[in-house]
């Protein structure tokens, strides 16, 4: 039996970012009238996230603890979304997820658990524990700042210029972020050949 990994590089995009391209590129190729694009593209994520989450398990042998919360908030909301005609769930799908992922961090922070280096540790070789909880506090702040951003958006624009966002905001904004971090993750060890990486403690 083969040994359980994680996804690294390409495949990690692939499985986190290839259903949410999956969902663009229906959206804007789909040979359907524009009001019915959102459902044909919501039906394709579904499909898509569907296929990553099974992928992982096959490949990796496990399927992370935020896929399955995105696969499972993806197949609910996109299935209320085509069922009851309303794009409105789908569209609150981002919320959702960047408010559980700014709890679970703040509570990660508040009972000094070392959630994110257990998730991201090999990312972030030599990093110590002032830089992962700087880490933590600036994703925390970060995704609650998201969470309200895509409700701002939703509620006050179209469809399309919505999905606009996703690509050219959301995605962007993120990149940048986690750029940003750089210079403060370098000051606590990232990437030293002599530093030694703070051993994380028991998740209770």
């Amino acid at each position: 039996m083969s040994e359980r990994q994680e996804p690294q590089g390409g495949a990690k995009l692939l499985i986190d970012l290839g259903p949410l391209l999956v969902f663009f590129l229906v959206n804007f190729l789909a040979p359907v009238p524009s009001v019915m694009k959102i459902f044909v593209a919501t039906g394709a994520f579904m499909i898509a996230m569907v296929a990553a989450m099974i992928f992982s398990a096959i490949r990796y042998r496990s399927i992370s603890p935020l896929l399955w919360f995105s696969g499972v908030m993806v197949v609910v909301l996109g299935g209320l979304t085509i069922w009851l005609h309303n794009e409105s769930f789908i569209k609150m799908k981002p919320t959702f997820y960047y408010v559980l992922v700014a709890g679970l961090l703040t509570f990660a922070l508040l009972t000094d658990r070392p959630l994110l280096q257990r998730v991201l540790g090999s990312t972030y070789p030599g990093l110590d524990e002032e830089g992962w909880k700087k880490l933590t506090r600036n994703w925390a702040i970060f995704f609650a700042f998201m969470a309200f951003l895509n409700e701002a958006v939703w509620r006050n624009s179209t469809t399309q210029f919505w999905i606009g966002f996703k690509i050219w905001g959301a995605l962007p904004l993120t990149f940048l972020f986690a750029a940003a971090n750089i210079p403060m993750l370098l000051r606590h060890g990232l990437m030293k050949e002599d530093a030694v990486p703070a051993e994380p403690g028991p998740v209770e």
